[in-house]
This record gives structure tokens, sequence and C-alpha cells, in this order.
């Protein structure tokens, strides 16, 4: 499975729920993006495994 997919998660600093869209061509990464609603760095980290399921985390940049 290759492609964009969206993925729901909640931002870990406010709580409120946010869209990531995940590149699947990428079988491991961990980026930072701001959150689209407090704008704190969320570090998220992304693991896809050869069925194509997505273990997505979020978490603040300080943990």
């Amino acid at each position: 499975m290759q492609g964009l997919v969206t993925k729901k998660s909640h931002c870990p600093y406010c709580g409120e729920p946010i869209e990531l869209i995940i590149d699947t061509s990428v079988p491991q990464q961990t980026y930072i993006e701001d959150c689209q609603v407090c704008c704190k760095p969320i570090l998220i980290s992304v693991n896809v495994d050869n069925d194509g399921y997505i273990d997505l985390q979020v978490r603040n940049e300080n943990e």
C-alpha cells in the first residue's frame, strides 16, 4: 500500500482533534508538525508495516 492516508488523532497539548496526512510510501518516519489549533510543535512518529497497518504516535516535543 502506497500513497497518502489521512489519520485522525488529538493534540497532546490542547487535546483538540487533528488530522494528519501520512505518506505510506515511507515505512518509518519521525517529524514535527505544529498543531492546527494551538500551534505548538507535535512530535509525530509513524511506522507502516508490510500489510499497510499504520502505527501513529503523537506526543509533545519535550517527552
